[in-house]
């Protein structure tokens, strides 16, 4: 069995840092939660023990210095809602939505994947920050515009904008049958170039990250980064509901992703 250190170690980007505005991408390396959820499990919608996932989620928060019960994360359902985040909510008892914003200093919000794309926004100017997760159908319907769009309403501008992408399933693991290759270029022809052919007769496999990114980029944010980690790949640093699938494992782990504003 894979044992990981009792020491937190997320991932930061030199492109959101800011005095006033902390984040991190968790990895599963640092908390208390064993078996397939080893060990820094944030998902209080998988069936590991909730009282474990409360103590990740808390590590976390105290790894960016925010109180535990000040952290937001929505009911994700693979859609386009952004909600406007003004006090926390209990953990599990989110609004169901796929991406969440706020201008309120001491609140974190943050989304839970661990194949999908997780996101995260700031306009430090306006002191606005957003998390959003991006699986393939929340991308393709526009769930990153939608979050974009919810901090506009809020005062920041999109030239001012940084979006990075986290730890998202990578190309050569995302393997799609021809109907899904079949959606895309039907709506948009030249996304042809996020496919590339698989040995399987139809099959292609996608880059969710590349397409990602080049959404955020069409939406003329100031700053579009991703950090290039794949969930996959990576066993001893990141959950994957595909790697977990392909091995027939009752259930996975889930990484949080989260940015606040400072409160001093």
């Amino acid at each position: 069995m894979q044992k990981y250190a009792a020491t937190i170690s997320p991932i930061e980007s030199a492109a959101l840092a800011s005095p006033g505005i902390a984040h991190a991408f968790f990895t599963r390396v640092g908390g208390v939660s064993s078996g397939i959820y080893a060990s820094l499990n944030t998902g209080v919608g998988s069936s590991d023990e909730r009282e474990n996932v409360l103590e990740n989620r808390a590590r976390a928060m105290r790894y960016i210095g925010i109180e535990p019960e000040r952290l937001a994360t929505p009911y994700q359902v693979h859609g386009t809602l952004t909600v406007h985040v003004t006090s926390a909510w209990r953990p599990g008892e989110g609004p169901k939505a796929d991406a969440v914003v706020t201008d309120r200093p001491g609140i974190a919000v943050g989304v839970g994947a661990a194949d999908c794309g997780p996101a995260l926004f700031a306009d430090p100017v306006a002191r606005v920050v957003g998390a959003a997760h991006a699986g393939w159908r929340g991308a393709f319907f526009g769930v990153l515009e939608s979050t974009i769009e919810e901090m506009e309403r809020l005062g920041a501008a999109r030239e001012r904008i940084v979006a990075v992408l986290g730890p998202t399933i990578s190309t050569d693991a995302y393997e799609v049958r021809p109907e899904f290759v079949a959606r895309f270029i039907a709506a948009e022809p030249t996304d042809e170039e996020f496919f590339r052919a698989s040995p399987r007769d139809g099959h292609a496999f996608f880059d969710l990250p590349a397409y990602i990114v080049a959404r955020l980029t069409r939406a003329g944010l100031g700053g579009v980064h991703n950090l290039g980690l794949c969930t996959y790949s990576d066993e001893a640093r990141f959950f994957s509901y595909r790697r977990a699938t392909h091995r027939g494992e009752p259930d996975y782990g889930r990484l949080l992703s989260a940015i606040a504003l400072r409160a001093d």
